[in-house]
């Protein structure tokens, strides 16, 4: 069987994505490759079509037990024997399983880094034919990447120590310069292939909101998208908890999931969002490094990551299938200090020295500031994104907020300094809504309460309305001029820069949405479905639904949305024509084509 066969066979795609042949052809022939490519571009697919065509085993090193189990339910629909050594697994499972990969029953195995170290593994695979090791999400080897996992950094030792050194494939999504320079070196890759596809995901919207009220800015968000499928990432425990609260309020279904909760929650959560029975995932990081599900249409940060590679992974599980997704940030100053205070109080990481630990915390600050500077910049966040990674972009994508707006520079000098002066005179001890509403003069409880009419610059900002005093606050806030205290009712606090506004009065120049670009501008998303197309995708839809609900299985490991759509408009008769759409490859025909092909006829014949 060739590549290409395989790939048509199994998969059921006629052609290779970019990058994806010449990884497949240098581990055939037996030379290491370091591969970066986004998410959605098909990793996997390059280290699996090899493990079809090589004689023995691959090993494929995971660092998360979901992206095992996922990996492996997805291959067995396709007809592709693999299995998963991990400690979901009861001891009995796990001798079970070993001893079936010694018969040469699985073609796939995963197992996480640490398995590598037990005595029990070890003897399997000093004696098994393993013909390639594949190292997916690559980067956890690196300590200057957002996920160091000491674990990574005995996988050459154990590759060294097989009879045969197999050949090996490093993957991951996003990597600096220096990270890939870390992942060739700890994993002593052999005069390996360098390829990198790029970063850019052109189906993904980017947009940064800086709301004065998160919690109703993502209600917003998530009620826009209704009946599709999302995931909300929270900075702590308790804000995941907070926000699955309110969106279960508001009757939105939504699970929840973090490092504090019982193991068994948290796989009943992973499970709910799995297979559509929760709508959101509300979550910390702690939730998703390599999850597969392909349709999640949004990912909403509601705090701001500390890195830009963490951000990009995040959102990356947006739009895995391909179609349009939606990538938001919902961004306010705090977040910029909780996560100095966290780096800065961070512990060292095992194993590291004193200084080293410094250089990293130094290394930290510099990529929030980074990270922080995304958030506030008003060019395209598009090309912000990919000069992070090192890749040229142009200055307009067309697809993100900011290129679809046009701004324009407000000189908010004067209104600077009444909004300090507001500050010092009311003793430093109000937050930004009572503010707002005193320099507004506003006539509410807070102000009456307070006595804050009796200030003098009760009405200061008369002119403006409270939104737009907001946001020069968070201007304020951002330059440094003004500082928010810790704690759950922060206040306003003035910053280092905040006497100098007072007493010389510079010009400050802050860029405000002035209004949206036409139409014409944009860079054009891929039609919807019309009419009776749209009609029969939402009937194949509810149809792979059933068939999911009875195997017990995500309903996108049946078929992706993409394959559906594509179902939809070519409206195939016979399986010969269906084994030409996307996604169908052999196996899923043969299981799931007949009920299929009679969905497709009953509607053609109402």
């Amino acid at each position: 069987m060739t590549k290409e066969e395989a790939l048509k066979t199994y998969f059921g795609y006629d052609a290779f994505r970019g990058g994806q042949e010449a990884v497949i052809d240098a581990l055939l022939s037996g030379r290491d490759a370091l591969a970066v490519m986004p998410t959605g571009a098909g990793k996997s697919v390059c280290y699996q079509i090899p493990a079809l065509l090589l004689p023995g085993i691959t090993l494929v090193i995971s660092p998360l037990v979901s992206l095992m189990r996922d990996q492996v339910t997805a291959l067995v629909q396709m007809g592709i024997p693999a299995a998963f050594l991990n400690s979901s697994l009861t001891f009995r499972q796990y001798l079970l399983a070993l001893d079936r990969a010694r018969e040469g029953r699985y073609k796939i195995i995963y197992a996480a880094p640490e398995r590598l170290e037990t005595e029990g593994f070890r003897a399997f695979a000093g004696t098994a034919d393993i013909s390639l090791i594949a190292v997916d999400e690559a980067h956890c080897i690196s300590q200057w990447g957002q996920d160091f996992r000491p674990s990574y950094l005995n996988i050459p030792a154990f590759a060294a120590s097989l009879p045969r050194r197999p050949v090996m494939g490093a993957f991951t999504a996003t990597a600096t310069p220096e990270v890939k320079e870390d992942i060739e070196h700890l994993l002593a890759l052999r005069a390996p292939l360098r390829l990198a596809t790029g970063f850019d995901r052109e189906n993904l919207y980017f947009e940064v909101r800086q709301p004065g009220d998160k919690k109703s800015a993502l209600l917003e968000l998530v009620r826009g998208r209704p009946g599709k499928c999302g995931i909300v990432y929270c900075a702590t425990r308790k804000a995941v908890e907070e926000v699955c609260q309110f969106l279960r309020d508001q009757g939105v279904p939504a699970a929840r999931y973090h490092a504090g909760l019982e193991a068994e929650e948290r796989r009943q959560s992973q499970e709910d969002f799995l297979y559509d029975r929760a709508q959101v995932m509300v979550a910390t990081n702690a939730f998703g490094m390599g999850i597969d599900k392909s349709d999640v249409r949004y990912v909403v940060h509601y705090n701001m990551p500390k890195d830009m590679e963490s951000y990009y992974q995040e959102a990356g599980r947006a739009g895995r299938d391909g179609l349009p997704a939606s990538c938001v940030l919902l961004y306010s100053g705090q977040d910029v200090r909780t996560n100095e205070y966290l780096i800065t109080h961070s512990e060292a990481r095992e194993g590291v020295d004193e200084a080293a630990a410094e250089r990293l915390r130094e290394r930290d600050l510099q990529r929030l500031r980074q990270m922080a500077g995304y958030c506030r910049t008003r060019h395209c966040l598009r090309q912000h994104i990919l000069r992070y990674f090192g890749q040229d972009a142009p200055d307009y994508c067309g697809t993100c907020y900011n290129c679809l707006h046009n701004f324009k520079e407000v000189e908010v000098g004067r209104e600077a300094q009444a909004i300090v002066r507001c500050v010092a005179e009311t003793g430093q001890h109000f937050g930004v809504g009572v503010i707002a509403e005193t320099l507004c003069g506003a006539d509410t409880d807070r102000v009456r309460k307070y006595r804050m009419e009796r200030q003098a610059s009760y009405g200061a900002l008369e002119a403006l309305s409270q939104r737009a005093v907001r946001e020069r606050i968070r201007f304020l806030l951002d330059e440094g001029i003004l500082t928010l205290s810790p704690g759950q009712y922060p206040v306003l606090q003035l910053g280092e820069r905040a006497e100098d506004v007072v007493r010389n009065g510079p010009a400050l120049y802050m860029r405000t949405v002035e209004e949206e670009r036409p139409a014409a501008a944009r860079r054009q998303a891929p039609a919807e479905l019309e009419g009776g197309q749209a009609e029969l995708f939402g009937r194949l839809r509810a149809l792979r639904a059933r068939i999911a609900r009875r195997q017990g299985v995500p309903a996108y490991v049946v078929f992706s949305d993409r394959t559906l759509r594509e179902m939809a408009a070519l409206q195939p008769r016979t399986t010969e024509e269906l084994r030409t759409v996307s996604g169908v490859g052999d196996a899923k025909a043969g299981r799931y084509g007949r009920a299929f092909l009679e969905e497709i006829q009953a509607f053609g014949e109402r």
